[in-house]
């Protein structure tokens, strides 16, 4: 029988930018010792209650393999103001989150924003001279730099007037109730975050899986994706009828058996 994972809770920044960040947090079993761990680096606006996030982590606590998940200040079950949220201080949120709960290897599983957070985390590993810790990474429709090459080419005039006056614009999105939040800051930000500017080097193994139906990320995005990304360990698999959430119990099955293809699983 698996253990439920554990909420963890842990302080990220310093003074008035200190934001509660929730987890919840598998540990390894005597069962899944030597298999590498599982980390679910969310969308924007979505959280670790989403059905991709819970069957990765009931997978991993039924091969006995560890499996962190939370949320990014602003979401969920998180702390701090969603608005003041950009790619750099979800970045730091995520590093402290696993600095804090994960040890030895770890496959990073990011989904829509969540796979540019993913690339960035291994440069920022790899700066540190920890790029062993990252043994592959699984990209569900990825969205890296994003603000730069999905949204500002199609910003309206209002949009961008509401960028300069107010600091932000709102959008409806199909995804729940209350509109899209974009601010000047998050553009900003996303500058200095890029990685489709030269070559990604992950030193491990990447399967990227986006669907050709994706109304938000254009599957041609993640071919413009691996030109950036060395030719050898990388796998793209297309789902022609595949919209951007790819949470159709035939999606799952396909992120679930990515994750298992990378080497060190067996």
């Amino acid at each position: 029988m698996t253990m439920d994972p554990i909420a963890k809770e842990l302080s990220v920044g310093e003074g008035e930018a200190a934001r509660p960040i929730a987890a919840l947090v598998r540990a390894t079993t005597e069962t899944g010792r030597g298999l590498p761990g599982v980390v679910w680096l969310g969308g924007y606006r979505s959280d670790m209650t989403g059905s991709k996030a819970v069957a990765l982590c009931d997978k991993a606590g039924d091969e006995g393999r560890a499996a962190l998940r939370f949320d990014y200040s602003g979401h969920g079950a998180s702390g701090g103001e969603f608005r003041e949220g950009t790619i750099s201080r979800w970045l730091e949120e995520s590093l402290a989150a696993f600095d804090a709960f994960t040890s030895g290897p770890q496959i990073l599983v990011g989904s829509s924003m969540g796979g540019w957070i993913a690339l960035r985390l291994v440069q920022e590993l790899r700066k540190r001279g920890q790029g062993e810790r990252i043994a592959g990474l699984v990209l569900i429709a990825p969205a890296p730099d994003f603000t730069l090459e999905l949204m500002e080419p199609e910003l309206t005039a209002a949009q961008r007037e509401a960028l300069e006056r107010d600091g932000y614009f709102e959008e409806p999105t199909p995804y729940g109730p209350d509109p899209n939040v974009f601010t000047r800051a998050l553009f900003e930000d996303g500058r200095k975050n890029r990685v489709l500017d030269g070559l990604i080097e992950t030193g491990a193994p990447v399967h990227i899986i986006q669907g050709m139906a994706d109304p938000d990320v254009p599957w041609q995005h993640a071919l413009k994706l691996m030109e950036h990304l060395p030719s050898e360990n990388v796998t793209l698999t297309l789902i022609r009828d595949g919209d951007h959430r790819l949470s159709r119990d035939e999606d799952i099955a396909r992120i679930l058996a990515a994750v298992d293809s990378i080497p060190g699983n067996t």
